[in-house]
């Protein structure tokens, strides 16, 4: 079996385009177009039914879809099923494991399924997992997390060039969800894995992906780098400012006149306007004589972030 290379780094492994799925009358997915490359750890962000897991099933082969393409190292999943799915490793939902055998006994039966994997690989994978010291013990033994673990060990043995996980930290503490996330970018930085993990968990994918493709009511909405979503969370050159006023309406009098966006919240005065601007403003409320004891920038939340750019999709897609 041919180990990923690092030097597949920045290669298109996964190309989706125009695809769309429907279930009667009911649109599920419509026009979705992506891309991920070897060498990254690509977040597919979106609330509870926006589509995620039907496009995983779709990647997969288990659904069929209306129209589009899904090609996976060139290859089309429709037209050349095995040689594409063949490129996929992949954990959808929990992984299946015997609880009656060691953990080293079900990555043998599975091991078993697979050509040409060898020794060193399958020492090499229990290390990669961290379950060195825990592998000769029952599953019936093992926690969540180990459980996680052991499925992605299974899902790499393989040398996959695509890792496809469907909400992978759903469950765990935060020292399991870090374990699972420093996997991630050794597999994608170090093996040059294409890892698409599909989550909604905002917060997390941010720690641990470097292109996220956001969905919602199955129509991607933004396609962007980490530093693009960063941008996005800080409001780029535009940011909210609390005006700290005895007189927030005078304070807002004086924003309305200079064209600055404006309102009244909480007794307080919000201002959004360019960094530049802030100076100009404070100036203004001087010579207006309006007191202030300062112009505060508000820290949006990647959640404030996510919801400004998800609020105005239009419904009509149904997802899962």
């Amino acid at each position: 079996m041919e180990k990923t290379s690092v030097n597949e780094k920045g290669k298109t492994i996964l190309e989706i385009k125009g695809l769309s799925k429907s279930i009667g009358k009911k649109h599920i997915l419509k026009d979705i177009s992506l891309e991920v490359k070897g060498g990254e750890v690509f977040g597919f962000l979106g609330p509870n039914g926006s589509g995620k897991t039907t496009t995983i099933k779709l990647m997969l082969g288990l659904l069929n879809y209306s129209c589009g393409q899904i090609r996976i190292c060139g290859h089309d999943v429709k037209r050349e099923f095995e040689k594409a799915v063949s490129n996929i490793g992949g954990i959808i939902e929990n992984p299946e494991m015997y609880k009656y055998l060691t953990g080293k006994q079900n990555l043998m039966q599975y091991r078993r399924m697979q050509d040409g994997i060898t020794d060193e690989r399958f020492e090499e994978v229990i290390d990669m997992v961290h379950l060195r010291a825990r592998i000769n013990d029952k599953i019936s033994k093992y926690s969540l997390g180990m459980r996680q673990r052991l499925g992605i060990a299974q899902a790499i043995l393989h040398h996959p060039k695509l890792l496809v996980l469907d909400e992978p930290t759903n469950g765990l503490d935060p020292s399991g969800i870090k374990e699972l996330r420093d996997i991630f970018k050794r597999l994608a930085h170090e093996e040059g894995c294409a890892v698409f993990v599909s989550s909604h968990m905002l917060a997390e994918l941010e720690l641990m992906c470097d292109r996220v493709c956001i969905i919602n009511h199955g129509v991607v909405v933004g396609n962007m780098t980490m530093d693009e979503i960063k941008s996005a969370k800080e409001g780029g050159n535009r940011l909210s400012y609390r005006v700290n006023s005895s007189s927030p309406e005078s304070a807002a009098i004086v924003a309305g006149d200079m064209g600055i966006e404006n309102r009244i919240s909480g007794g307080a005065l919000e201002i959004i306007t360019e960094k530049e601007n802030v100076p100009a403003y404070i100036k203004a409320l001087a010579l207006a004589d309006v007191a202030v004891e300062g112009v505060v920038p508000i820290q949006k939340s990647l959640e404030d972030a996510f919801m400004e750019m998800i609020g105005d999709t239009p419904e009509g897609g149904v997802g899962q």
